[in-house]
């Protein structure tokens, strides 16, 4: 019996492991959430128009991307020891947020944005190399729900303790703070992350002895670019959630930035819970002798096509009921996130998943562009947010079909063929 425990559950390393990704993950989404929260203040001190705040929220995305979609950061994670790759990132993108506090003008603000971008489009690729080297496949839904958890619970947080904080001291120790700070979590990573070059994938399926897929092989694969559509689609949803939520509240529904930071928390906080449950729960599934084509699938159509009912809540006047169909919504994109990582990494492998990885991220992530920018158009042209939800309610749901429809089967692509 407590073989058999030992044998399903993670390892003390694998939880040292597991507990950094997800403590780095919730920082990550902390650092380009931020900004968001701070987004009336910033733009009343700058004096920009919201389409001019979309670009500065969407300054992040550009780099985020391109270094992803080029396979920069796919290269560097699949080629070195991800521990200092990571690291290097880590450091980057932590001394962004920081001088972002003490930043005075539109360009300055707009360049600590493209680094910090930079600095964390090096995280993705990471996080899937190293789970699939390190964690086998009924544990990978759950181990890719913590990580997307923590980066959900950091906006959540972020959004709670950052309004508190910034309707009572301002938005730049905030910023000044939080950054510094942050970069504690490189003492441990240092300690307890293991070496990876050279150190063969533990519990991986089987791999050709000779040479690592390369970008091209991965672009023949139709389901790489089912993942990366699927992505920017949930990516577009997500983005506009983090980016435009808090002004919305402030400004649509003239919530003070009290309450604006308790409601825009608990809705962020709703996909995490969800996330890690529909995690475990997949993962149980899959142990037991389910598909993982079936159950990965299942998890990610429905919980988008789900996810579409946050149309209604710009079109609902009574508030109670337009936050609950926000929670609700929310909890619904929950049970997409907690396993659209896991089919990536299952389909590339261990050799492949770091560069699969960053090109899906890439593509994904321009919606990080898409999203901010053309939700401060609409707004602009409209006069109000009813369009803009319009919009991420059918991206939403044409996602929920890529990932349903597009990916014909969840197994290890072959790659000597």
């Amino acid at each position: 019996m407590t073989t058999a425990v030992r044998q399903r559950g993670l390892s003390v390393s694998e939880w040292r492991i597991l507990a950094l990704l997800v403590i780095s993950g919730f920082l990550n989404y902390i650092d380009r959430s931020n900004l968001s929260v701070g987004a009336t203040n910033i733009q009343s001190e700058l004096h920009i128009t919201n389409y001019e705040l979309g670009h500065l929220l969407g300054a992040f995305f550009w780099t985020y991307a391109l270094f992803q979609l080029l396979s920069v950061s796919g290269w560097l994670v699949d080629r070195f020891d991800v521990r200092w790759i990571f690291g290097i990132g880590f450091f980057l993108w932590s001394g962004a947020t920081a001088v972002t506090g003490v930043a005075r003008i539109f360009a300055v603000f707009f360049v600590l944005r493209l680094m910090l971008g930079m600095g964390e489009s090096i995280a993705y690729p990471s996080y899937s190399r190293i789970l699939a080297n390190h964690f086998p496949e009924h544990h990978r839904g759950f181990a890719n729900a913590m990580i997307d958890a923590g980066t959900k619970i950091g906006p959540s947080l972020g959004t709670l303790i950052g309004g508190l904080l910034m309707a009572r001291y301002g938005w730049r120790p905030f910023f000044l703070v939080l950054g510094a700070a942050s970069m504690l979590w490189l003492i441990p990573w240092f300690l307890w992350m293991p070496r990876e070059r050279g150190i063969a994938p533990r519990r991986g399926p089987a791999e050709p002895a000779a040479g690592a897929p390369t970008v091209r092989d991965i672009l023949r694969q139709p389901a790489a670019w089912f993942t990366a559509g699927g992505l920017f689609c949930s990516n577009y949803f997500w983005y506009f959630l983090i980016t435009w939520l808090p002004p919305y509240l402030e400004e649509a529904r003239h919530f003070d930035k009290d309450k604006m930071a308790v409601f825009g928390s608990a809705a962020y906080f709703a996909i995490a819970v969800s996330c890690v449950a529909s995690g475990y729960i997949s993962d149980r599934l899959v142990e037991r002798g389910a598909s993982p084509t079936r159950v990965r699938k299942s998890f990610c159509g429905l919980g988008m096509g789900l996810a579409s009912m946050i149309v209604l809540v710009a079109v609902l006047h009574n508030e109670t009921a337009a936050m609950v169909l926000l929670m609700l919504a929310c909890l619904s994109f929950g049970l997409y996130t907690s396993n659209l990582w896991a089919v990536t990494q299952t389909l590339a492998g261990p050799r492949a998943a770091g560069k699969w990885t960053s090109l899906q991220n890439g593509v994904g992530n321009m919606a990080g562009v898409a999203a901010p920018v053309f939700t401060g158009w609409l707004v602009d042209r409209t006069g109000h947010f009813e369009a803009a939800f319009i919009a991420a309610a059918l991206i939403v749901l044409a996602g929920g079909a890529m990932w349903a429809f597009g990916i014909r089967k969840v197994e290890q692509v072959d790659w000597k063929h």
